[in-house]
């Protein structure tokens, strides 16, 4: 699978102030990366200094294989991006502000401009004018735009916000279309993130410009699933009951002796009885699991809202 971004070390700083810290990053093709962050933990200057809106402070920035300046202005072509709020003419409709960005990108294509109008479901919207749009409408609009050229990496900065369910639902149902049937690769930051979690296939968590953590999918999955958690008078003891008598090795013995049993979820009842009849004194017995809120704040530290 090839790499389509690598950061290097990439860095800006304000004054004193550091925006993104030394941050190591490689995104390969068609895969769906969820960025998640508090809000000023550096996710739009991260797109940002991808997309060209800005210059880092140090490090490196490669391109589809590109690094230096031509040749990133060069692959910024296959770039297309909706950070922060969409660039749209208030007094336009929806087709026109298409076809102005295609006048710029040197893409005229009253076909283009259909196909996407129809992609993102504003195909019906005639010549009702953007200001007079739903923000729901823009964002979707946005969506569109960041399409034109048939970008091969496209970033989006809060794609979903202002969607009703159904539209939030149809933006992710695109999402997965451009990913797996035509293999682009997707960088989203969402607040959202039950969403998030239902729509990428690997997490970037970030904290005060640096990044803390990147993980797949399955990777989340195993450190977020539900376990049954015991605690006993002697751990020693509770382990090796679940083994011999229970006849599993699903478990992980922590470093207090408690044990996160994975296995017999429905059958706690079960699992205390053999407990009890092989003399094992339970002090704790309790369904648990991490959701991904509480997975990122575990990384980052801290109880405040994502």
């Amino acid at each position: 699978m090839s790499i389509i971004l690598e950061t290097r070390d990439l860095s800006k700083q304000y004054k004193s102030q550091w925006a993104l810290k030394y941050v190591d990053l490689r995104l390969q093709q068609g895969k769906i990366y969820g960025l998640i962050g508090k809000n000023g933990a550096g996710k739009t200057t991260l797109m940002r200094m991808i997309a060209g809106l800005g210059f880092p402070t140090g490090g490196s920035i490669l391109l589809f294989g590109k690094e230096n300046r031509g040749g990133l202005e060069e692959e910024g072509k296959r770039i297309g991006s909706l950070i922060e709020e969409p660039a749209l003419v208030a007094g336009m409709s929806a087709k026109e502000n298409l076809h102005l960005q295609c006048l710029m990108k040197g893409i005229p294509s009253y076909e283009v401009e259909n196909e996407l109008l129809e992609l993102v479901g504003l195909q019906d919207t005639g010549k009702k004018k953007v200001k007079n749009f739903s923000l729901g409408m823009r964002q979707r609009l946005g969506i569109a735009s960041a399409l034109i050229g048939n970008p091969e990496l496209l970033m989006l900065d809060e794609p979903i916000n202002g969607l009703d369910p159904v539209g939030v639902i149809e933006i992710r149902d695109l999402i997965k279309k451009l990913s797996t049937y035509e293999n682009k690769t997707i960088l989203i930051s969402s607040h959202n993130l039950p969403e998030l979690y239902q729509v990428a296939t690997d997490f970037i968590i970030i904290h005060e410009g640096e990044i803390r953590e990147i993980l797949s999918h399955e990777e989340l999955d195993e450190r977020c699933k539900s376990y049954i958690a015991l605690e006993a008078v002697d751990g020693n003891q509770l382990a090796a009951v679940l083994e011999e008598k229970l006849h599993t090795q699903n478990f992980q013995v922590m470093p207090d002796k408690s044990v996160k049993l994975f296995d017999c979820l429905d059958e706690r009842e079960r699992v205390g009885r053999i407990l009890y009849e092989n003399g094992v004194i339970v002090t704790k017995m309790a369904v648990c699991g991490t959701s991904l809120e509480e997975y990122f704040m575990s990384v980052i530290g801290g109880s405040q809202d994502a």
